[in-house]
């Protein structure tokens, strides 16, 4: 976890010297990418809001993602992380949106994704997704791996001239 917080320092250090914000949608992450972000004093110059969006109910009613706006894509994908990030990063008018999407573990999801699956995303000046798989079914290793990924992602997102 030290390694978790001392990302959200540097991340939330990069932030405010840009003086630029951010919201955060997580699902498999559980909360963990938000709690590294706010744990660093003067979040709030930076971090707008976050939501775990765990379930299908939770897209609806949190995000006013639609139905309709999910026609051909499936959770747990590249596409899906990254209109996780925009929705977020227009709903919030945040210059960032970042947001993460997978399988935690100890065992897989619904969609045929092994546990170890996440899909991460940044939307902003730069967009950025990608993939990760850890290969294990471990649960909290999986979640500090994923909010480590994309904080990371973000981090180099944000170090670019």
């Amino acid at each position: 976890m030290q390694d978790l917080f001392a990302t959200g320092e540097i991340v939330g250090a990069l932030l405010k010297a840009r003086r630029e914000t951010v919201a955060v949608a997580e699902s498999s992450a559980g909360g963990l990418i938000s709690a590294s972000l706010l744990a660093v004093p003067g979040a709030s110059a930076y971090f707008l809001g976050g939501a775990v969006v765990y379930t299908a109910t939770a897209r609806e009613q949190l995000l006013g993602i639609t139905k309709e706006e999910m026609a051909g894509m499936r959770s747990s994908s590249e596409p899906y992380a990254l209109l996780l990030a925009r929705t977020l990063r227009a709903r919030f008018g945040t210059v960032w949106g970042i947001a993460e999407t997978g399988a935690s573990g100890p065992t897989g999801n619904s969609y045929g994704d092994a546990a170890g699956h996440s899909c991460l995303a940044i939307s902003g000046p730069v967009e950025r997704v990608m993939t990760l798989e850890t290969g294990h079914g471990d649960r909290a290793a999986n979640m500090q791996h994923f909010s480590l990924a994309l904080l990371g992602l973000f981090e180099a997102a944000l170090s670019e001239p």
